[in-house]
């Protein structure tokens, strides 16, 4: 068994200070806001500096810290590398930030576009993707909480998740989107200082010699250019960070909250950023054989890694880097998601003559519900998080190719991006059940990318860039 760095009360303090702290800077940016605008898309006036470490910071999740460790401790270099790719996502994202301003300067989500685009039929398979997504990814980060936890400290997995979630509910429910970018800032500033210091000392005290003797007479198939899992990992990786961010409601809000002509540079320098973070985080990992570290689950390798090389004060700072970076992921999603429920099911499908007050108040309610229901899946654990996030990975890459050519062409006719996301997902999940949890976005976004191209080829739709920019506040049949 693996030596706990980290006593329960120390953990329970840090836990106590985080949370203070976060919930009172949520209320006091609360008492600004007025508007729905204001609560949803921080007033729609959001600058480079906080847009570049709120899109950096929210694509550090907690799985950057905890599973890209844990790819690279199962799969080797590809692993790291692999992971790292998922940079592309916000890369490429960066001028479709500034395209989707320019459509859509009254939009609220990326189901509005879809909606408006492609029609009902497209937009309802559309939200069916976006919220399994979502909740895939809300329920991964609840369950980093508990395994942080319990990794560092030895507490019960369900005691540090729901702690995790009730800090993170709560000052976003007080905050809505301005909380959310101000506490990223602060939470990339100590991401950033963190991960480096880590790799760091793994570097001076272990020795890439070492770690390089170790893995290559214990793992050598970690070392392994060749490694087909890998490799069908890699491309995989790539193409699924690029469907998260290309469909997901939380690059889409950030593109509306941004100042005109900030998205493209404010991406592209996120991307850049993150680039190298999984490298340094799978790089930790394997030295766990060189310091005799077994996880008894592969996703826990990370923290127990880290608390090791620093001893009991680095635990300390690697709980809180890890903190930081869940916490940075799970309030964007949160918002983001309740955002998508608020606009597109309530208001869109439900009840589309309410008014702006109304939605203030109903967008309140479903943010806490939404974290109830985080809470709730969270219980069991029934999988690794790597695993988990896989799995959603058939559903958002069939989202990737509808997205670019509904953004840059005017052809494709909403039936065929339709079929494109619903046969991609059911394709790429029959993939990730025969095949394995590597090749479901590969096979996904294969699938929706024929699609679409015989879309193309077989129907012009001819649509009028002009209703988007003509977006109405309420939605018409």
């Amino acid at each position: 068994m693996n030596e706990i760095q980290l006593s329960p009360s120390t953990a329970y303090l840090i836990l106590l200070f985080f949370g203070i702290g976060w919930i009172a800077f949520g209320w006091w940016l609360g008492k600004r806001n007025r508007t729905i605008d204001d609560f949803m898309l921080a007033g729609r006036n959001v600058g480079l500096a906080l847009a570049s470490t709120t899109a950096m910071a929210t694509w550090i999740t907690s799985n950057t810290t905890l599973v890209a460790p844990q790819l690279t401790y199962q799969f080797g270099i590809w692993g790291m590398v692999g992971y790292s790719m998922a940079a592309l996502g916000l890369i490429f994202f960066a001028p479709m930030a500034n395209r989707i301003k320019q459509l859509m300067p009254s939009g609220y989500t990326c189901g509005d576009f879809i909606r408006v685009r492609y029609g009902k039929l497209a937009w309802y398979v559309f939200l069916f993707v976006s919220f399994f997504y979502g909740l895939g990814w809300l329920v991964s980060l609840g369950m980093a909480g508990g395994i942080l936890l319990q990794a560092l400290s030895g507490l019960d997995y369900h005691i540090g998740m729901t702690i995790i979630l009730f800090i993170c509910v709560s000052y976003t429910l007080l905050g809505g989107l301005k909380a959310v970018i101000a506490t990223d800032y602060i939470q990339t500033l100590i991401i950033l200082a963190g991960v480096v210091f880590i790799g760091y000392v793994c570097w001076q005290n272990v020795g890439l010699e070492t770690i390089y003797k170790n893995v290559s007479i214990q793992q050598p198939q970690l070392l392994n250019l060749l490694f087909p899992a890998a490799i069908m990992f890699l491309f995989n990786n790539i193409f699924f960070g690029i469907g998260e961010i290309f469909h997901s409601n939380v690059w889409w809000s950030r593109a509306f909250a941004f100042r005109v002509g900030i998205g493209k540079r404010a991406y592209l320098m996120a991307g850049l950023l993150w680039l190298p973070i999984p490298i340094i985080t799978g790089f930790v990992a394997l030295a766990a054989n060189t310091l005799g570290i077994y996880p008894s689950s592969p996703d826990m390798v990370g923290p127990l890694v880290a608390a090791k090389l620093l001893g009991s004060v680095g635990a300390i700072f690697v709980f809180m880097v890890v903190f930081s970076a869940l916490a940075s992921s799970l309030d964007s999603l949160l918002a983001a998601t309740s955002d998508l429920l608020t606009e597109d099911v309530y208001r869109g499908i439900l009840f589309p003559d309410s008014s702006q007050e109304k939605l203030f108040k109903v967008s309140k309610y479903i943010l806490l519900g939404l974290g109830i229901t985080t809470w709730l899946l969270c219980l069991p654990r029934l999988t690794t998080l790597g695993e988990l996030l896989n799995f959603t990975g058939a559903f958002v890459a069939s989202t990737i190719w509808p997205v670019v050519f509904g953004l840059y062409r005017n052809r494709l006719h909403g039936s065929y991006a339709a079929i494109a996301m619903a046969s991609g997902t059911a394709l790429g999940l029959i993939a990730y059940f025969t095949v394995g949890f590597y090749v479901a976005a590969l096979v996904s976004c294969l699938v929706s990318l024929i699609v679409c191209g015989i879309g193309l080829w077989l129907k012009n739709a001819d649509f009028d860039w002009q209703l988007l920019k003509k977006l109405e506040k309420n939605h018409v049949s």
